[in-house]
């Protein structure tokens, strides 16, 4: 099991905006969302892309449900509201 849904509704972006953000389709988060495996290498991505928004995040946070840290106060430049 993956939180990426509870990740991409805590920094406040679409999944399209999240698609673009992790290099893949929008069709890839919204499958990732409703229980396709996220693969490591996603995860990864997934990672830095929250570091972009100030989000200290890692793999317990991306599949352990670990308590995300609150947000930065600026947002990501390029993030579109969800």
């Amino acid at each position: 099991m993956h939180y990426l849904k509870s990740i991409r509704e805590h920094l406040g972006v679409s999944q399209r905006a999240m698609a673009d953000g992790l290099g893949c389709t929008q069709a890839n988060v919204s499958n990732y969302e409703n229980g396709q495996t996220l693969p490591p290498g996603a995860a990864g991505r997934l990672i830095e892309y929250a570091q972009s928004f100030g989000v200290d995040i890692g793999f317990d946070h991306v599949y352990g449900g670990a308590r995300l840290p609150e947000l930065a106060k600026k947002r990501h430049p390029t993030a579109e509201q969800a």
